[in-house]
């Protein structure tokens, strides 16, 4: 079941993103209003991943888990039935709440229900699930669409999302670890996110409102941090990033999500304005990377069992890479043969990396704490793809077109092998008792 509610989350923000000029045409509203189908989604999942994580901890991972598949399951009805744009953007920000706690909150499930010896495959498991879905939303958007229209993308997660609500009741129930919550640092936490991220989707086109919107969400940081010093188990887990196989792992995860939303920005744009493809043609020659991961990522899982995480991580980034230097410096030939090869070792990579992180990431984190670690596993994913994009709304902004490609694949490749490096630093500590 949290298998499921992992496919049922990624397609869905895959699919979304296929049916905005459908959504356009049959709400009449402009393109530029229309992204915020898939802003507010975004946004939701970013404002509430740390606090689900927290309050998963203290009332119980199984019971807010299933609270969030039911608000997204509810929320997916809302989005079928909206008439107008503002209602769909309303109702999608509600979906997204949905999908922060069950983001949050599987890996605190599934460890729980799974010896360690078996944690690392299934977070390979979990990678495969994701880049399958990835790689297959598209195409079954395509799919709906060619036979209805758009309500039906959000109608079908209906009596998926009815069936993970009954298969969840069989999930082990995890007593929570009673706590107050402060509401004035969930405040301060929630308006971080809300600043951080208008101002870096303002950062590019109105520069002087993105740095004070962006200075705003700093300034709400540190009151965060200042009202939870005391606190044991604070909503922004500073207790578990003084861990340093902790803090390694977060912040390898961001700089290679930021390498990863690069590459998945330029090279798309690279093979048709590059290479003059069309777009189907185009999004058929990114299948590789996803694929690639999905195969990597269970293998990846066993031999964290074996190998420190550390050289795996590493191995993985320089992978990583490599394939993007590959993918879009290699010269063009007929079949465009180099490039796919590229984007196989760039996905082969990624998977390297990804399991084995999440893994240090999960068992570096005592269990009660598995919550806050499985929300910030989240947060560094989207705050890194959140970097990426930005970086390469700045590129757009700045440079000619193709020197924008070529400045954000070198940019990506940097991030990626960034992300091993640091990783690597930590090889000195691993210990068995987390490997």
């Amino acid at each position: 079941m949290i298998l499921l509610s992992i496919v049922l989350v990624v397609l869905d923000a895959a699919i979304a993103n296929v049916a905005l000029p459908s959504i356009a045409l049959s709400l009449q509203a402009a393109a530029d209003d229309t992204v915020w189908v898939v802003s507010a989604y975004q946004l939701a999942v970013l404002v509430a991943l740390l606090p689900c994580g927290a309050i998963g901890e203290i009332y119980g991972a199984r019971r807010v888990f299933l609270i969030g598949v039911a608000l997204f399951t509810l929320a997916s009805a809302a989005c079928a039935l909206a008439v107008n744009l503002p209602m769909l953007i309303l109702a999608r920000f509600a979906q997204g709440l949905g999908a922060g706690a069950i983001m949050a909150l599987s890996m605190m499930n599934l460890r729980a229900a799974l010896p360690q010896n078996l944690l690392g495959p299934m977070i390979g498991l979990v990678a495969t699930v994701i880049g399958i879905s990835a790689a297959a939303g598209p195409g079954i958007a395509g799919a709906i669409l060619s036979v209805t229209t758009w309500p039906w993308l959000f109608a079908v997660n209906l009596p998926l999302g009815a069936l993970i609500l009954f298969g969840g009741t069989i999930l082990e129930p995890i007593e929570g670890r009673k706590r107050a919550l402060n509401a004035a640092a969930l405040l301060a936490n929630t308006l971080m996110f809300i600043l951080f991220f208008y101002g870096a989707d303002r950062i590019a086109t109105a520069p002087v409102q993105g740095v004070v919107l962006i200075a705003a969400s700093a300034a709400c940081l540190v009151v965060t941090l200042r009202l939870e010093r005391d606190s044991a188990a604070p909503i922004i887990p500073t207790d578990l990033l003084a861990l340093p196989a902790f803090r390694v792992a977060v912040i390898a995860s961001v700089a290679c999500f930021c390498g990863q939303m690069l590459s998945y920005i330029a090279l798309p744009f690279y093979l048709q304005h590059g290479l003059n493809m069309t777009p189907v043609s185009a999004g058929l020659y990114m299948i590789p990377w996803p694929l690639a991961t999905a195969v990597i990522a269970p293998l990846s899982g066993r031999l964290a069992n074996r190998i420190k995480t550390a050289w795996l991580c590493a191995t993985g980034g320089a992978l990583l890479s490599g394939g993007l230097l590959i993918a879009g410096f290699t010269p063009p030939d007929p079949r465009h043969i180099g490039f796919l090869v590229g984007t196989i070792i760039a996905g082969l990579g990624f998977g390297l990396f990804q399991t084995p992180n999440n893994r240090i990431l999960l068992l570096s984190a005592p269990k009660a704490r598995n919550g806050a670690a499985g929300a910030l596993q989240g947060t560094a994913r989207l705050l890194g793809q959140t970097l990426g994009g930005v970086s390469m709304s700045i590129l757009f902004a700045l440079l000619p077109l193709t020197t924008a490609l070529t400045t954000a694949i070198v940019i990506a490749a940097v991030f990626a092998a960034l992300a091993g490096l640091i990783s690597l630093s930590r090889a000195s500590y691993e210990t068995n008792s987390v490997d």
